[in-house]
């Protein structure tokens, strides 16, 4: 029997992400405590919390693959939240111009049915321009990414705040880097490409 395939996530940004894979799969809200331990850095939490995610999730899906990712952005050595607020966002934005902030994005692929997974952290650069109190407040206003760490979407109007992008997948620094999670799909037996060729004939 084929397993299930489960987004241990409510974000409407992940979801979209994964529909780009053609597949079928059901989400699920993980309840997991994201407070960082003593003395843990950002690649070990984002890890950690995506592994406890998908565990979190697997509790009641004895025979799933369930997919966990958790995402931080750091400017130096400052971690990066939702701005939730226009004025955050502004010194968010103000604090990134000219820099470089690295996102570290978590994900792991957990196998219920026999209590293994697999893990990884992906990192991906943002080089901001140096941008003027005029363009953050034209951006902003604009999209107004208030719910968005580091206070701009990627796959909109933000991409104007970028000098060059450095990672392995774009879709990493929208919360869910593809290449990767194909390739723990494929370790479990899930050639995405070969069952959507099957589904055509």
């Amino acid at each position: 029997m084929s397993k299930t395939i489960i987004l241990a996530s409510t974000s409407v940004f992940r979801k979209a992400i994964l529909e780009k894979l053609n597949i079928d799969f059901k989400t699920a809200k993980p309840e997991v405590d994201e407070t960082a331990l003593c003395g843990e850095s950002a690649p070990q939490l984002v890890e950690r919390l995506a592994i406890e995610k998908a565990r979190a999730v697997a509790k009641q899906h004895p025979n799933a693959l369930i997919i966990g990712s958790d995402q931080v952005a750091l400017n130096g050595d400052q971690i990066l939240g939702k701005p939730y607020q226009h004025d955050n966002a502004v010194k968010q934005l103000q604090q990134a111009s000219g820099k470089v902030v690295t996102f570290y994005t978590g994900l792991c692929l957990y196998d219920s049915s026999n209590d293994s997974y697999q893990s990884l952290v992906e990192p991906f650069k943002v080089h901001f321009k140096a941008l003027t109190e005029q363009q953050i407040e034209g951006y902003l206003l604009t999209e107004q990414p208030y719910q968005c760490a580091g206070s701009f979407k990627s796959e909109g109007l933000g991409i104007a705040l970028f000098d060059r992008l450095e990672g392995r997948d774009p879709n990493t620094l929208i919360g869910l880097p593809l290449i990767s999670l194909l390739e723990m799909l494929q370790q479990s037996g899930v050639d995405v490409l070969t069952q959507l060729a099957a589904k055509q004939r």
